[in-house]
């Protein structure tokens, strides 16, 4: 089972848990497995279409899969997962 580590806006969903596993051959197989696990937490990271949300990165061992093949990315039992909401604001000087 691959590792997905989730960060702290989307624990709420995981009963507090910032690391998870899961199976899949693909993305969207691991994302599938979790949201039967953790009902309500594909709603978070995709849209209404089953893409991943634009202001969520999903990386595949340190690369975002929209580099790769996206939903479609292969993964592998050893393989690090992990969900990063995009960051925004700052301090205007």
């Amino acid at each position: 089972m691959a590792t997905v580590y989730v960060p702290t806006p989307l624990r709420q969903a995981t009963g507090g848990r910032s690391k998870l596993t899961a199976s899949g051959r693909t993305v969207k197989e691991l994302l599938d497995g979790l949201e039967r696990s953790y009902p309500g937490i594909r709603q978070q990271l995709c849209d209404e279409t089953g893409e991943v949300r634009s202001f969520i990165n999903v990386f595949v061992n340190g690369t975002e899969i929209r580099q790769l093949e996206g939903l479609s990315t292969p993964v592998q039992d050893a393989d690090e997962v992990s969900i990063i909401p995009a960051m925004a604001g700052g301090l205007d000087e």
